[in-house]
């Protein structure tokens, strides 16, 4: 690869809510992410800049965008050189949708506590995130209220990294009876959607041989089928969506809360994000992923 540049938007805690308290406030609990909610109905901002209009100040202390675009350089007439393929994105990551901010992480390649490689050797991805920051002793309300549904992201970055790609693969949560999941039955489960059919089908494959798969379009709130959303906004106009059920999420850490998920995380997920990479590459190799 070429050489790579990291962009963390996450800012210094400002005087906002005080020195004192921000100082006294330990991160040890990633509670205030409420149920997983995957369409507009109760969303707070109508779209992110909307969010980040009125908690204009508040990044790095409510809420955080991290991304990460690798260096590509072609300055050679007459040659065709490696491009970009595939973009890993996690809307409602941190405390919203837990867990997704790690595995988006994961799935791109890198170790989520160190961003060291987590798969030595192997490609890495592009990836952007947007995270709920919000904890029950700052008094500002859920994570839940951080929201925006992915038809409604306008996030400039997030949209310009979909549209240079391929491929998206964007991570989201719901909870097991979303997914269909009724009593007596294992609740660790992930719906995979998106417009891309192909796509679709390499991720029931690959994540079918170790976890429950359910197709998205047994569950249209879960199915990542508008056009607008993030992950069918790629020069292929259809991506990839998962959903990952709660009790699936919680299974790959052994401390789930918004500090102590990236550094505990199991082998499941490792596993998990091993299998979409399978996918990822085995879709990369398809003759719709050459550009002239």
């Amino acid at each position: 690869m070429c050489g790579m540049s990291l962009i963390n938007r996450r800012t210094v805690l400002t005087a906002a809510l005080g020195a004192a308290a921000i100082s006294s406030t330990p991160l040890v609990t990633g509670l205030g992410a409420a149920k997983a909610h995957a369409t507009s109905e109760g969303d707070v901002y109508d779209s992110n800049t909307d969010l980040y209009k009125k908690l204009s100040g508040q990044e790095g202390i409510q809420f955080s965008r991290r991304y990460r675009r690798h260096e590509l350089l072609d300055n050679e007439r007459g040659e065709r050189h490696p491009y970009h393929r595939t973009t890993i994105m996690a809307l409602h990551g941190g405390g919203i949708e837990k867990g997704t901010s790690e595995l988006c992480l994961g799935i791109a390649g890198y170790r989520p506590d160190t961003l060291a490689a987590l798969f030595p050797g192997e490609p890495v991805y592009d990836y952007w995130m947007f995270e709920g920051l919000r904890l029950p002793s700052m008094n500002l309300g859920s994570n839940r209220e951080l929201h925006v549904t992915a038809k409604h992201c306008d996030d400039h970055v997030a949209l310009s990294m979909a549209a240079s790609s391929l491929n998206v693969l964007s991570l989201h949560g719901c909870t097991a009876e979303q997914a269909g999941v009724r009593g007596g039955q294992d609740p660790k489960v992930v719906v995979v959607g998106g417009l891309n059919a192909a796509f679709k089908k390499l991720l029931h494959e690959e994540l079918g041989k170790h976890f429950k798969t359910v197709d998205g379009d047994d569950f249209p709130d879960l199915a990542g089928v508008h056009p607008e959303n993030p992950c069918n906004r790629t020069m292929l106009g259809k991506g990839g969506q998962l959903e990952l059920s709660t009790e699936l999420r919680e299974s790959f850490f052994g401390k789930d809360t918004l500090d102590g998920r990236a550094g505990s995380t199991t082998e499941e997920f490792k596993a998990f994000a091993g299998a979409c990479r399978k996918a990822i590459i085995r879709l990369e190799s398809r003759a719709d992923q050459v550009i002239l």
